[in-house]
């Protein structure tokens, strides 16, 4: 009975791990049957699309024509000639660099006041966050009469001080600063509440343990808790704010068009203009290219550059 028992342990020994490997086969399997229909469609709406954008900036393809060409690096190289191009990538840049820096410390700035008011914080909340959820279409219509030049709001109320207003949208040098200005208005809200996330996160004991050391006035508790302990959120509104800059389409094309002399001309426009104005989809798709490219890297060095002065907690 011995020796029946000693073979029956074996093949058990040998059975038990083919049972394992059976179960884990079937879980994979099933883990695989799950994730494949998120996968397509992240092929389908995402990694398709911008990879038949990069296949077609090496192409002469024109919106609406049957056939094209592969020209290799041709669109690239008359891209990088172009000063248009260039234009669009300074005044890109300056856009966003103000937007940015605006709208953060000025969400911040909102978010720190109503977190330490406690009465009425649900309608200020409400009342910054509404420019979010506008139409900016429709409200850069409410914004060209604020700013016409003629008889709008500004100018007038300007004018009770002496000072004399100007044709914002027209003039070379404040055109791109008045869409900045729009841009700040719309994104603070969205930073505001961001913010708001971060500090409530915050635990009230850290506050306590700071005025028992001594540091109890705003800004060493600003300095000591609250600025450390908003790294991660500060991360995160930074980059959002960025990637949403950099799309910055809609004020143009609604209130300047591009203008004054391609002072307010923007990357997004210039890939608009050459794609469904001059129909020039190859050399648009190597704009996009670009574009892609240049958000890529940007969130990669920023989330790089700020994760090492980040505090966890």
């Amino acid at each position: 009975m011995s020796r029946v028992d000693n073979q029956t342990r074996d093949l058990a020994a040998v059975a038990m791990p083919r049972r394992q490997r059976s179960a884990q086969s079937i879980e994979a399997a099933t883990a695989y049957l799950f994730v494949t229909p998120a996968t397509l469609l992240l092929f389908l709406l995402l990694l398709g699309p911008a990879a038949s954008v990069v296949v077609l900036s090496f192409t002469d393809w024109q919106f609406g024509s049957k056939t094209f060409e592969f020209i290799g690096f041709t669109n690239y190289a008359e891209m990088f000639q172009d000063d248009v191009f260039w234009t669009s990538i300074t005044n890109t840049l300056i856009y966003v660099s103000v937007v940015v820096v605006g709208s953060v410390s000025l969400g911040l700035m909102i978010a720190m006041l109503i977190e330490s008011r406690p009465s009425f914080r649900r309608v200020w909340r409400t009342i910054y966050f509404l420019p979010v959820t506008a139409t900016l279409v429709a409200m850069a219509l409410v914004f060209e009469y604020i700013l016409h030049p003629a008889f709008g709001p500004l100018n007038e109320f300007l004018g009770l001080f002496g000072v004399e207003g100007t044709n914002w949208l027209q003039n070379r040098s404040t055109a791109l600063l008045t869409l900045c200005g729009i841009g700040i208005w719309q994104a603070v809200g969205f930073n505001m509440v961001l913010f708001l996330a971060g500090l409530t996160a915050i635990p009230t004991d850290l506050y306590d343990a700071v005025a028992i050391d001594g540091s109890d006035s705003t800004w060493d508790r600003f300095c000591v808790v609250v600025w450390p302990l908003l790294g991660p959120t500060t991360m995160f509104v930074v980059i959002i704010s960025c990637i949403r800059s950099f799309q910055v389409f809609d004020t143009v094309k609604v209130l300047t068009d591009g203008g004054p002399n391609r002072a307010t001309e923007v990357l997004l426009f210039t890939m608009f203009s050459e794609g469904f104005t001059y129909f020039r989809s190859g050399y648009a798709a190597a704009l996009t290219t670009i574009f892609l490219i240049f958000v890529l890297i940007l969130t990669l060095v920023q989330r790089i550059s700020i994760e090492k002065r980040i505090h966890y907690g």
